[in-house]
């Protein structure tokens, strides 16, 4: 959710792209905020490095417009098209993009002086920016003689020196071992807050989007299915997609059904959901009408005392145990589906056992099929 105060400093609108007869993007909107991270999410193929490189001018697109504050940068109908090097905006790759014979301070002097910066203050600008990523005191480095970490820093920091309206950043951590690649998106917002920069962020990393992200942009088939808070996003998606995508989704089949207290979802002979449909006007209860019924594991909740089951309570059976060493991973089925709940080591299961779970209604989402 962007501040009240906040200007909108980049706004897209029907950006298009063709690769031959192959629509990659088709009709892609949305408008960035000053100062806010804005994360553009999605599987493989679905259009969100083609937008990045849209953005940035290494590609044209065969639609739409692109405004960077008050400067048209783009527009494909009027064939206006801003170079990348007049756009202000910096760009991390996925390679970090680092040359071996040049050192850390060559590195980030270079983008200065193509742009002719005066000497003097290429020297501020040098070591303010390597003060910023922590790499102060590694001037005279070379590239080859940096971890990992130290690199992307170098790599952000060759972007970041010259104040860029925008950082656009593509899988900038994917090539990190799992321990920095979280160290690194701490680092990361850390350094966005100091520095008040915006970025469009690139990942399929869906734990990366929910640590990085002010809002999600969720890509898919070159269109954006949904855009909002990683909160947003995460507890009121608006389809089946989103629900799968942005964490984990336990999937039923289900049949709308009229008892003598009004309306529920039945999932089989024995086990019914009481929804609220009053309280989500987007639910369409026609009798006997099917439904897909997706939750999350967070939604369930296993009761400890042996019963029958009642409305909003499944069984389930224990599958397989899995010792995640702190915790244990259940494997199990119920109402034809099959599906995963972490549990704590204080409770006890085994193969073959039968668990009741109680279903928190309220967190249910229904989609007509």
């Amino acid at each position: 959710m962007q501040p009240s105060s906040a200007k909108i400093i980049l706004s897209v609108h029907g950006l298009t792209k063709f690769y031959g007869s192959l629509c990659v993007l088709t009709q892609v909107n949305f408008e960035v905020y000053e100062g806010e991270i804005l994360v553009l999410l999605g599987p493989s193929g679905c259009g969100k490095s083609t937008t990045l490189r849209l953005l940035a001018g290494l590609e044209r697109p065969d639609a739409g417009t692109v405004q960077l504050k008050e400067h048209i940068v783009v527009d494909a109908q009027a064939g206006i098209f801003t170079p990348t090097e007049r756009r202000n905006m910096g760009m991390v790759f996925q390679s970090f993009a680092v040359w071996p014979h040049l050192t850390v301070a060559d590195h980030v002097a270079f983008p200065l002086l193509i742009r002719r910066i005066p000497k003097d203050e290429i020297a501020k600008k040098i070591r303010r920016t390597l003060e910023f990523v922590g790499l102060a005191g590694l001037e005279t480095r070379l590239s080859t003689q940096l971890s990992g970490g130290q690199q992307q820093r170098l790599a952000l920091a060759r972007a970041l020196v010259y104040e860029p309206d925008i950082l656009l950043l593509d899988e900038p951590l994917s090539n990190l071992d799992a321990q920095l690649r979280q160290q690194m998106r701490v680092e990361l917002k850390n350094l966005q807050r100091q520095l008040g920069t915006t970025f469009i962020f690139v990942t399929h990393d869906q734990d990366e989007a929910m640590t990085l992200a002010h809002r999600v942009a969720l890509m898919r088939n070159g269109k954006i299915e949904q855009l909002g808070t990683p909160d947003e996003v995460y507890d009121h998606p608006n389809s089946p997609f989103v629900h799968s995508f942005l964490g984990t989704s336990i999937r039923f089949d289900g049949k709308w059904v009229q008892d003598g207290q009004g309306t529920c979802l039945q999932l089989t002979d024995r086990y019914r959901i009481k929804v609220d449909c009053r309280s989500d006007s987007s639910i369409n209860t026609a009798t006997d009408g099917r439904a897909l019924v997706t939750l999350r594991p967070e939604d369930l909740r296993i009761v400890p005392e042996q019963r029958q089951a009642q409305d909003n309570e499944i069984e389930a059976e224990v599958r397989d145990v899995i010792n995640l060493g702190d915790r244990y991973e259940l494997a199990l089925k119920g109402c034809n589906t099959e599906f995963v709940l972490e549990v704590s080591k204080r409770h006890r299961f085994t193969a073959g056992e039968r668990v009741l779970l109680a279903v928190d209604a309220a967190r249910v989402k229904v989609w007509p099929i």
